[in-house]
């Protein structure tokens, strides 16, 4: 697997899509099995958590490969560049590059937005099961039932990310822990899983229009 590929499983936590697709890598060199990634953000002022668990994540998938003996990941024209390539390169973990500032684990980050992911994921295979049939029981499908689209294989992998059940007979509409929601919850859950949704898909917009201002020279474009 090349450099660039094993890039392809980097997401941006918040907009769960991979930073390959969102032009946010600006440059991958090899020389031998010595790796160069600079990754570049929509604005400076992205936040540093986010910025740092990319990087960190792109270093990780790249160290892991097995050709390569030296990776290094830098972060360009953030206003805490300096600060994350310096933990980076230390590998000094993300306590140890923000100290007293990182509030939360970067573990809680992650599964945070694997909750969002998950529930936009949810969300989009159900409509589209629902716009098949609009009297189904929302409340006894399973992923069995989940019609042959890309949202099906999509909400398998958010659900993989969170332990949950794979299984075929698996109910489809559960939290993160794997708890079916009650049926006189479902469209109140539905509509906050809508709104997520349509947060991150917004969101993932707004940033491909920022890069391109930022970058005029990114020609990554909407999917």
């Amino acid at each position: 697997m090349d450099a660039r590929t094993a890039l392809d499983a980097v997401l941006d936590p918040e907009l769960d899509e991979p930073i390959t697709d969102l032009g946010f890598v600006r440059s991958v060199d090899v020389d031998g099995g010595r790796v160069t990634v600079h990754l570049r953000l929509p604005t400076s002022f992205c936040a540093p958590n986010f910025a740092y668990l990319m990087a960190s994540d792109a270093k990780d998938v790249l160290t892991a490969l097995p050709w390569t003996t030296e990776v290094v990941v830098l972060l360009d024209d953030h206003h805490d560049s300096d600060l994350i390539n310096r933990g980076l390169a230390a590998d000094a973990g993300y306590r140890g590059t923000f100290g007293h500032e990182a509030e939360e684990d970067l573990e809680e980050l992650r599964r945070t937005f694997r909750r969002k992911a998950h529930q936009a994921a949810m969300e989009r295979a159900l409509t589209v099961l629902v716009r098949a049939d609009e009297h189904v029981d929302l409340h006894a499908v399973t992923l069995a039932d989940l019609p042959d689209v890309p949202a099906t294989p999509a909400l398998v992998r958010r659900r993989e990310a969170l332990g949950l059940s794979l299984d075929p007979s698996a109910p489809v509409l559960v939290d993160e822990h794997g708890t079916p929601f009650p049926r006189e919850e479902i469209p109140l859950r539905l509509r906050f899983a809508r709104s997520v949704r349509i947060s991150i898909e917004g969101n993932a917009h707004f940033c491909r229009g920022l890069l391109r201002t930022r970058y005029p020279e990114s020609t990554v474009e909407a999917s």
